[in-house]
């Protein structure tokens, strides 16, 4: 597996590297980030993964000093996964100079993660527009446990005409059930065991809904009760429909094959986010 640092070096890497497959990932790998990497693989004849901790995309109360650095375990991980090139550049090679000219996402952007989380989705459009130019992928990899991050850099690939295919990968999950995901590491003994329980409440939401409910609301603020009674700080828990993310109808007239359930809340001092479809679809987001 090459390390590169540079754009320059990228480029050079690159050439007549066929059909180019990308994992773009902010490190602190998990089996979640080297399933990716495997899916990649499928879809590429060279892949490529990114470690770039974006401060862009991180607010000023929020853990860009702290989040982990791992790169030699991240190493190992990508090249037991048969990763070719391992994109790695230093802060001052993704901004030589401040960032003024930055991506602005749509409205959906202002929702759900955008509404606590204030521009952090045009910190990830302008990072990952950015690295879409430099490794000017055919394919790149999301995972859907960032279901709205999946659909905003989507939306992006399709206005900005740029020529990806975006696969989407289903979430990992411990056998508990919790997402995997970097910042459980921050998580005590007591949180972890606590943990999975967000899963859970989606997850009877989304049951709820398939045994014929539509009284979202109703659903929505029971499961934001019954996760403040377990000690968590809820950000919101959400029934959506998949397409752009919009509220459902009302009336229930939204098939349950088109809704997903999303979450966010804080455990202690970690924020975490999950979703589930109601009706589960591999491969679809």
């Amino acid at each position: 597996m090459d390390i590169i640092r540079t754009a320059a070096e990228l480029a050079q890497r690159l050439e007549g590297a066929g059909r180019v497959a990308f994992v773009p990932t902010m490190g602190n790998l998990h089996e979640g980030h080297l399933k990716l990497c495997r899916i990649a693989r499928e879809h590429g004849d060279t892949v490529v993964a990114s470690i770039f901790v974006n401060r862009l995309q991180f607010g000023p109360n929020e853990d860009f000093d702290r989040y982990p650095r791992t790169f030699d375990a991240d190493r190992a991980g990508l090249e037991r996964q048969g990763v070719d090139v391992l994109f790695a550049p230093l802060d001052q090679e993704m901004y030589p100079t401040p960032q003024v000219y930055r991506v602005q996402p749509p409205p959906l952007a202002d929702d759900l993660e955008g509404a606590f989380r204030i521009g952090f989705f045009g910190g990830v459009c302008t990072v990952v527009l950015k690295l879409f130019n430099l490794v000017q992928p055919d394919v790149a990899v999301f995972g859907k446990k960032d279901r709205q991050q999946l659909k905003i850099v989507r939306g992006m690939i399709q206005q900005f005409n740029l020529p990806i295919d975006i696969v989407p990968a289903e979430t990992v999950r411990a056998d508990d059930g919790l997402a995997l995901a970097s910042r459980n590491g921050y998580l005590s003994p007591d949180e972890r065991q606590e943990a999975p329980n967000l899963y859970r409440v989606l997850r009877e939401i989304a049951d709820s809904i398939v045994g014929g409910r539509a009284d979202y609301s109703n659903l929505e603020s029971a499961g934001r009760a019954e996760l403040a009674a377990r000690g968590w700080k809820v950000d919101y828990v959400a029934v959506r429909h998949g397409l752009a993310l919009r509220i459902p109808h009302p009336e229930g007239y939204d098939h349950p094959n088109l809704l997903i359930v999303l979450g966010a809340a804080m455990l202690g001092t970690t924020r975490l986010i999950d979703n589930v479809d109601v009706v589960k679809q591999d491969g679809k987001d």
